[in-house]
């Protein structure tokens, strides 16, 4: 039996004179499944998409000037093992890639294959992770390793430097 403050309609609402509306509890349900597959579908898509921009040292250079923001240079090797443990956690981590792209120009370099630009900075030890003012002059270098926390700690520390450029 409806009470007389009740009007019911075929669409699942129930309208209450009192001004609220309510939905009947399977099209809640049917609504949040919905919503959580959807959820999903979407958020494994955008993980997927979303990776450092990285670029090459002589481009990272001339952009890093255009754009007026500093370089984050990284030197690595496919032989070193650290350097993959960076790629595989540090790099992914969606603070950290975020963060670079917004902030810095990321810069990678193989010291495989670019064995003069390594050399330049002095590098003798991977992974090394440098860096620069917006003009391409040192900041600071950080050896080895990098957990993603600290990193985007250094990234943040580094970026509030005012470096006159």
């Amino acid at each position: 039996m409806k009470s007389e403050s009740e009007i019911h309609h075929n669409d699942g609402y129930k309208f209450s004179r009192k001004g609220n509306i309510q939905l009947n509890l399977k099209y809640i349900s049917c609504a949040l499944f919905i919503a959580f597959f959807l959820s999903l579908g979407f958020l494994g898509d955008t993980a997927a998409v979303e990776a450092i921009n990285w670029r090459s040292y002589e481009e990272g250079l001339v952009v890093s000037k255009v754009e007026k923001k500093k370089v984050f240079l990284h030197f690595y090797a496919d032989w070193c093992v650290f350097c993959g443990k960076m790629a595989k956690e540090t790099f992914q981590n969606p603070a950290v890639i975020s963060y670079l792209n917004n902030n810095f120009i990321p810069v990678r370099v193989d010291t495989d294959k670019d064995p003069g630009t390594a050399s330049q900075y002095g590098v003798t030890g991977l992974p090394s992770t440098w860096f620069l003012t917006e003009m391409g002059e040192a900041i600071g270098t950080v050896p080895g390793f990098i957990p993603p926390d600290a990193l985007l700690s250094m990234l943040k520390e580094v970026n509030g430097i005012n470096t006159g450029s």
